[in-house]
């Protein structure tokens, strides 16, 4: 294309966003090629609107506002892909520690036993733990809430010592991530769902361990009731980040009731197990 102001072929042009015509590198400025819309370039500009700062009043440092947005979805308990590659991952960590952990009196069964015996162990250990954390994540779901079971790293690495090493076993490869607005007394009835469902458990298995049957089953039951109940008793302390504190926060006398009988509970299968 010709510059339409000297007439020089230009390969890549320039157009004047004035007056439209086309010119070389040379003409491309409206004073250089006599645009005719050469004033528009040279009218003052409208000075830009002041920005207007609104002063924010301050607020106590204790105050928060959280934006919650409903998960959507039409089911009430629902797991997605990525909580159930977590719940995976902790059900290894727990089997492990299962595994790993002889009360002494298993040691007195026969040797044909003994690996059936850490079997069972390994099973109670996983199930007690999950469904304690599954009784929380669907009690903080049935409240329409978010909640979704995640690894902790912290929580992942001391329970895999656990598992390499005799000195200790504390289970807690993660817990349930709650999210979205919760009054304290949602808060206290999603916390209490997890040491509930252990107590239930292990008023059960003390029942079923009551009745006649052979060696093994009756381990099982043993372990089953006694694990539940220290579970539920564990996680009753009213401290911190356990479950106790939001249900002392909540009812006093819902707490004191649910120590009661897990710590009854407790001793009451002690003697079966030493």
């Amino acid at each position: 294309m010709k510059c339409q102001h000297c007439g020089v072929d230009v390969v890549l042009p320039f157009q004047c966003r004035y007056c439209g015509g086309y010119f070389c590198s040379e003409h491309r400025l409206p004073e250089n090629h006599a645009c005719p819309e050469n004033w528009r370039a040279r009218a003052p500009r409208m000075e830009p609107s002041p920005i207007v700062v609104e002063r924010i009043p301050k607020r106590d440092s204790h105050e928060y506002h959280v934006s919650y947005v409903p998960w959507p979805t039409s089911r009430v308990f629902w797991f997605s892909t990525t909580e159930l590659k977590h719940l995976a991952l902790g059900a290894l960590l727990v089997l492990g520690v299962g595994m790993s952990f002889l009360p002494q009196f298993l040691r007195q069964l026969p040797a044909q036993m003994m690996q059936g015996a850490l079997v069972i162990l390994a099973l109670v250990f996983a199930s007690s733990f999950f469904l304690h954390e599954i009784a929380h994540k669907f009690s903080a779901q049935r409240y329409g809430l978010w909640a979704e079971f995640r690894l902790t790293l912290m929580g992942a690495l001391i329970t895999l010592l656990s598992a390499l090493t005799p000195l200790f076993k504390i289970i807690a490869p993660g817990a349930v991530v709650i999210s979205g607005p919760m009054s304290r007394r949602t808060s206290g009835k999603t916390a209490i769902a997890g040491p509930l469902t252990n107590i239930a458990l292990s008023i059960f298995f003390v029942i079923f361990m009551m009745f006649p049957m052979n060696l093994i089953l009756w381990t099982a039951a043993v372990l089953s009731a006694w694990i539940n109940a220290f579970i539920a008793l564990f996680n009753l302390i009213p401290f911190g980040m356990f479950d106790g504190e939001k249900v002392f926060r909540w009812s006093k006398a819902a707490w004191g009731i649910a120590v009661l009988t897990s710590l009854g509970l407790v001793i009451f299968i002690f003697p079966f197990v030493t």
